[in-house]
């Protein structure tokens, strides 16, 4: 079900749950509203739909995929950007990293180990730490 995005800086300010297989229905949600929202977002996290819940979701391309309880376990290539967030008005600057991997549970919550470089890690990176209390 797409659900309305929720604003402001409020919503980052406590790290998320660890999320149980009992999440499934956040899972879906927050799938359904990435892909309404595709035009404009690439990324969300459940606190950005009111659930605080470790899990996100993340465009790649035509495809679209939840991380659950998701963990950057190793980082390289550090680089200073700006990014923007449905959640709050206007860019922030912020340290990213080019390369990243990451242990997650799928949207099955079967355990995943991922590598990831460029656009998609940056996204990856921005929605861990929406998860972690970082307001970006």
């Amino acid at each position: 079900m797409i659900k309305n995005i929720v604003k402001g800086k409020h919503i980052f300010s406590r790290k998320a749950k660890p999320a149980t297989e009992a999440d499934k229905q956040v899972v879906t949600d927050l799938i359904d509203t990435l892909r309404a929202n595709r035009e404009i977002c690439v990324g969300m996290a459940a606190n950005m739909i009111g659930v605080n819940k470790s899990i996100i979701v993340v465009s790649a391309g035509p495809f679209q995929f939840a991380m659950v309880n998701p963990v950057i376990t190793k980082k390289s290539g550090e680089y200073k950007t700006e990014e923007g967030c449905l959640s709050l008005d206007g860019v922030r600057p912020c340290i990213r990293y080019e390369e990243i991997e990451v242990d997650y549970l799928d949207s099955n919550f079967k355990p995943q180990h991922g590598k990831y470089s460029g656009f998609t890690a940056q996204i990856i990176q921005h929605e861990v730490d929406h998860c972690n209390g970082v307001v970006i």
